[in-house]
C-alpha cells in the first residue's frame, strides 16, 4: 500500500476509526499534562469497559494468576487501561513527550556495550514489549545522539493504523512495516552500522515458548536478525513512574548469542522480570496466549 492508496478494512473499522479520531484530536487540544491525564482515564473508566480491553485484561490474568482476587485483578486492569491511554496520547504527543523526557537520563549495565557498538558501527537491535511506554527509551537514546529505527506490526483497523503509524515514523531513524519489504528494509539499515528496535511481545508465528507460565506464540525474527547480521541484541524499558508522567529508562545488558529459541526465552525471561515488579504495565489487553496454526 503506497501513501496515496486509502487503506480499506470493514464498516466497523471505520467507525472504530473516526470515534478514536475524534477523541484523540480533542484530547490533543489539551496542555499536555491534562491531555496524558484525561486519555488514561477514558480508557480506565469509560472506553476500555466499554470495548472490551478490561475485561480481556482480567481475563488474562486470572489465567497466569489463577489465585489472585478477583478485587487485585480489577485493580491491575484498571491500571493496565490507564497506562494504555496514556501511552497512545503521549505516541501522538511525541515532541511533547520528547521535552518531558529532556532530563531522563538512561541507566543499565548495557549502556557500555552499547556505546562500544555505537563507536565501531556494529548493527544494535533494541528488544523491548509493550510494557510501561515502549517509545520513552527510543526518544531519550535519540535525544543522545543515536539514530534507532524501527520494524512495527501493523495494527489490525487499518484506518487507525493509516495515523498511528506516523506517531513512529515522523521522528528518529527510518522505521518500516513488518513484511518482506519492511524487513528488507530494517535489515539494510542495521546492515550500514544502524540501530533498530522491535517489540516481541505479540502473538506472532515462530516458536512456542513459556511467557508467565503458559506456552506462547512467539516470533524469532530479532534473534535471526541479530545472528545473521552479528547485532548486539539490547533489552530496555520505559518504566513509567507513579506520577503518571515520567520514566524511567533501563537499558539492560546484551542478550547472549545462542540459538533463536534460547535467545527468544532469554529475552521473554526479561520481560517476565520486569511484569513482576510492574504488572500494571504489561498491556494485558493483547490476545497473548491465543491458540495460532503455524
Amino acid at each position: 500500500m503506497t501513501d496515496s492508496t486509502p487503506p480499506e478494512g470493514s464498516t466497523a473499522d471505520w467507525l472504530a476509526d473516526r470515534a478514536l479520531r475524534g477523541l484523540i484530536g480533542t484530547v490533543l487540544k489539551l496542555p499536555y499534562e491534562q491531555r496524558v491525564s484525561v486519555m488514561g482515564s477514558t480508557l480506565r473508566r469509560a472506553l476500555g469497559p466499554l470495548v472490551g480491553y478490561r475485561k480481556r485484561a482480567e481475563e488474562n490474568l486470572q489465567l497466569i494468576y489463577p489465585d489472585m482476587s478477583e478485587a487485585k485483578r480489577r485493580t491491575i486492569a484498571e491500571a493496565c487501561c490507564d497506562n494504555f491511554g496514556r501511552t497512545l496520547i503521549e505516541n501522538y504527543s511525541w515532541e511533547a513527550f520528547g521535552a518531558r523526557l529532556s532530563t531522563t537520563e538512561p541507566t543499565g549495565a548495557g549502556l557500555a556495550p552499547l556505546a562500544d557498538a555505537a563507536g565501531a558501527k556494529r548493527p544494535v537491535i533494541f528488544v523491548t514489549a509493550h510494557f510501561g511506554n515502549h517509545e520513552a527509551p527510543r526518544q531519550v537514546l535519540t535525544r543522545m545522539g543515536h539514530t534507532i529505527g524501527g520494524l512495527y506490526r501493523p495494527m489490525l483497523n487499518p484506518y487507525f493504523n493509516a495515523h498511528y503509524a506516523k506517531t513512529m515514523t515522523s521522528w528518529g531513524g527510518p522505521v518500516f512495516e513488518q513484511g518482506r519489504r519492511g524487513t528488507m528494509g530494517f535489515a539494510r539499515h542495521l546492515k550500514s552500522g544502524g540501530m533498530g528496535t522491535l517489540l516481541f511481545d505479540v502473538s506472532a508465528k515462530g516458536v512456542v515458548i513459556p511467557f508467565l507460565g503458559h506456552p506462547a506464540h512467539t516470533a524469532t525474527s530479532a534473534a535471526d536478525i541479530a545472528l545473521k547480521m552479528d547485532a548486539l541484541v539490547i533489552p530496555y524499558f520505559g518504566i513509567r513512574q507513579p506520577d503518571g508522567l515520567s520514566f524511567a529508562v533501563e537499558v539492560e545488558a546484551p542478550i547472549t548469542p545462542d540459538t533463536p529459541t534460547a535467545m527468544m526465552i532469554e529475552m521473554t525471561a526479561r520481560l517476565e522480570a520486569q511484569i513482576a515488579r510492574h504488572p500494571e504495565q504489561w498491556f494485558w489487553v493483547h490476545r497473548r496466549w491465543k491458540a495460532r496454526k503455524n
